[in-house]
């Protein structure tokens, strides 16, 4: 397997750049990474329909990885409830070396190979979840472990990669590869190869919510209220789906506890 994220970057004597130089080479490089997912389009749509299946039925969603795949995972897991008002154990991101590797490395935490299982059975994970596996390499032992352990007890799985041919993709069932190319610092995979992770991330967990009903039209009626800022939106959505004034609208959104409660029993109180 050739690993095109591991290959010399295009660019030589980043020493020597100028700060602007090296913006606008870095910016050159990024604006390639949406032609990749692109490219991959098909393969995430299937993850998904799969996926959906699955949390029809009440299943889960849960991510492995390790670094930078790890805490992508982590980021998108935790922000699906306060957008989506799903329960915290509804999508699950997983790190290698625990949460304190969040915010630094944990040496060696990727290369056990069988730390993955182990973290995932806290959880009791089912054959009604989805297990994505997260590596931009597509090689990483932690993840690599954790997706042959899912499979051998018949749960779904699938990857977020960014070689060809990797290991991890052809242990998923569900593989994504999205193929970035050399970074712009060689071996840096917090750039193209990460942000092109997030993207997909983006794509496959608002699909599911928004399949999943947590969405309606395009705005978000189950998001949390936990700021002033979201209760300000959620008045405005209110007011929109009611015609109510600006004081109605926050007072029922306020005894509610969301725009979708909300907006319900103002159209219930008006049959």
């Amino acid at each position: 397997m050739s690993k095109t994220t591991e290959s010399t970057s295009l660019y030589h004597d980043l020493d020597q750049m100028s700060v602007k130089d090296i913006l606008q080479n870095i910016n050159k490089e990024d604006q390639t990474v949406p032609f990749a997912v692109k490219k991959a389009l098909p393969q995430i749509e299937n993850l998904a329909n799969a996926a959906l299946e699955k949390m029809k039925k009440g299943g889960r969603l849960f991510y492995i990885g390790a670094g930078t795949s790890g805490r992508l995972g982590v980021v998108d897991a935790s922000e699906c409830p306060p957008t989506f008002g799903v329960d915290f154990e509804t999508v699950i991101g997983i790190i290698a070396g625990g949460d304190s590797a969040i915010r630094k490395a944990v040496e060696f935490a990727e290369d056990h190979t069988e730390q993955a299982w182990e973290d995932l059975k806290d959880y009791k994970i089912n054959a009604l979840d989805t297990l994505v596996g997260i590596a931009a390499s597509g090689e990483t032992p932690y993840v690599l472990g954790g997706l042959k352990a899912a499979n051998q007890h018949g749960i779904l799985t699938g990857c977020i990669v960014c070689n060809h041919q990797s290991s991890i993709a052809k242990e998923a069932k569900y593989p994504i590869e999205v193929i970035v190319g050399p970074e712009f610092l060689t071996g840096s995979t917090r750039m193209k190869a990460g942000t092109a992770q997030k993207l997909v991330l983006n794509m496959l967990s608002t699909s599911l919510m928004i399949k999943l009903g947590k969405v309606k039209g395009n705005k978000m009626v189950d998001m949390q209220l936990t700021n002033n800022k979201l209760v300000d939106r959620g008045t405005r959505m209110v007011m929109e789906e009611t015609s109510l004034d600006e004081q109605e609208a926050a007072y029922l959104l306020k005894k509610y506890g969301n725009v979708r409660k909300a907006v319900e029993a103002f159209l219930t109180s008006l049959q």
